[in-house]
């Protein structure tokens, strides 16, 4: 009678995440993903893990409530407190995914792999897949986890919006300020190599959604880039006029917008002028607030 049951649920479920990709114009499989997502982070937040998590990336702007065209298909933490052996992870993965929830998702703790992952070459993280199923839906959800940053400001309780009508996951969300230090720092560090192009767009994102109190953005870019051994310094190449003309860099800013269908009318050099307006000043000032509409610090 159980297994019905949650047959049922799913089946319903389903449907309900179909209907709802129609209604949003949004495609199914997007819908699919963020939902197997979702109830994942509810099962976290109500076991002894919860605080050993923060979630971090693409998924954060989905926590801070902002509308988000850019899709994503993993889910990325900051492990904190917790050791990154392979073996350690699998456990506690093992005993999230066990956690029986009646919204239609079955995670399988029995198909799990876990595997070690260099970003940068510098800094070891954990990859995880994990089987999942949603009535005849199969998909395998991938965490990464990475191991020590710090965060500034952070991190923030937050309650994360459902798609439905399942109980709301409550979670520890890397703070904005940290989002912005880490994302600058992988520019600042790779400059003309990066092809990191959602980095300069996100900043551009948060900039535009929040304010900001000034020595604390400061705060977090001094320690993100302390923590990574990447000189301040090096923020006067990437605003330098050389780095905002780079042709190379306009052509993957437009490949960039195509690729995840953003709608933008700013061309590279706009972008790098706007982020340069928004971060050179924390260099330089000790006060201030940052107000989006007139794009300044007051």
């Amino acid at each position: 009678m159980a297994k019905k049951e949650v047959k049922n649920i799913g089946l319903s479920v389903r449907a309900k995440l179909l209907t709802l990709s129609k209604e949003r114009n949004i495609d199914f499989n997007s819908i699919l993903i963020q939902y197997f997502h979702e109830r994942f982070l509810y099962r976290l937040s109500t076991s002894d893990y919860r605080n050993n998590f923060i979630l971090k990336g693409a998924l954060c702007f989905l926590a801070y409530d902002i509308s988000r065209l850019r899709p994503t298909k993993d889910i990325d933490f900051l492990g904190k407190a917790t050791a990154n052996d392979l073996e350690n992870i699998k456990k506690i993965m093992q005993t999230v995914t066990s956690i029986e929830v009646a919204d239609g998702v079955i995670f399988n703790p029995k198909n799990i792999t876990v595997e070690r992952i260099k970003e940068d070459a510098d800094y070891e993280g954990v990859r995880v897949k994990v089987e999942s199923n949603l009535a005849s839906v199969k998909i395998r959800i991938q965490l990464d986890i990475g191991f020590g940053d710090i965060v500034v400001a952070g991190p923030n309780d937050i309650y994360f919006p459902v798609l439905l009508g399942f109980p709301v996951p409550h979670i520890s969300v890397y703070s904005r300020e940290s989002m912005i230090a880490e994302k600058f720092q992988a520019i600042v560090y790779l400059n003309y190599t990066t092809s990191r192009l959602k980095d300069f767009y996100d900043i551009i994102f948060l900039a535009q959604s929040f304010e900001f109190e000034l020595s604390t953005l400061k705060e977090a870019i001094k320690q993100t880039f302390s923590k990574r051994n990447t000189p301040l310094d090096g923020r006067k190449l990437v605003f330098s006029n050389e780095f905002k003309t780079n042709q190379d860099k306009q052509d993957m800013w437009l490949a960039f917008l195509k690729r995840v269908k953003i709608e933008s009318n700013l061309n590279f050099s706009d972008t790098m002028g706007k982020i340069c307006d928004f971060l050179d000043p924390v260099f330089t000032k000790e006060k201030g607030i940052w107000n989006p509409k007139p794009w300044s610090w007051e």
